[in-house]
C-alpha cells in the first residue's frame, strides 16, 4: 500500500475517534467536561499512530494502541476513582495489542490476515477481562458462569487451526 493510502486510512481513523469522542460529549454531557492528565497519555497514543502512518511505518499502530488504550483506562479510573479496577483491567492490554495488529495489517494492505492475527488476542483479552472482573466481583455480567468462557475460548483455540487455513 502506498504512502497516500496509508495516510488517508490513518487520517480517517483519527477523525472517527475524534468524532466518537465529540459524539460522546453530546450524548453524555459531563463525561468529557474537563481536560485531565490521562488525556495526555491518549494524545500521545494518537500522535504515535499518526506518526507511524505519516512515515510509512504501520507497525507503530501496536504501541499507539497500547498507549492510547492505557490512557483510556486511566481516564476511566481518574473519572470514577475506581483505581481498584486495576486488579482485572490489566487484562485488556493484550486486546490493545490485538487492535494494534489489526490496524497494522490494514495499513500494510494485508487486510485478509488482519483479524486472523489480532482478533484472537482481542478475544482472549475480553475473556480474561470478563473472568477476572467476575472473579473479583466487579462484573456481575458473567457471575458464577465465568468458567464457561474459559471452556469456549479453549475450544476456539483447539478448533482454530482447522477452521482458519494458513496463507
Amino acid at each position: 500500500m502506498n504512502k497516500e493510502k496509508r495516510t488517508n486510512i490513518a487520517g480517517g481513523i483519527i477523525l472517527v475517534l475524534v468524532g466518537a469522542a465529540l459524539l460522546a460529549v453530546q450524548i453524555l454531557p459531563g463525561v468529557f467536561i474537563q481536560f485531565s492528565w490521562p488525556w495526555i497519555v491518549i494524545i500521545v497514543g494518537l500522535f504515535l499512530f499518526g506518526l507511524g502512518a505519516a512515515i510509512g511505518e504501520p507497525g507503530m499502530a501496536v504501541p499507539a494502541c497500547i498507549v492510547g488504550g492505557i490512557g483510556g483506562i486511566l481516564y476511566y479510573q481518574n473519572l470514577t476513582g475506581n483505581w481498584e479496577s486495576w486488579s482485572f483491567v490489566w487484562s485488556l492490554i493484550p486486546g490493545f495489542v490485538g487492535v494494534g495488529i489489526i490496524l497494522m495489517n490494514l495499513l500494510s494492505g494485508e487486510g485478509g490476515k488482519a483479524f486472523r492475527e489480532g482478533g484472537l488476542l482481542v478475544l482472549i483479552s475480553l475473556t480474561l477481562f470478563a473472568v477476572f472482573g467476575s472473579f473479583f466481583g466487579a462484573l456481575g455480567l458473567v457471575g458464577d458462569y465465568w468458567p464457561v468462557l474459559l471452556i469456549l475460548l479453549g475450544v476456539l483455540i483447539l478448533l482454530r487451526p482447522l477452521l482458519i487455513p494458513k496463507e
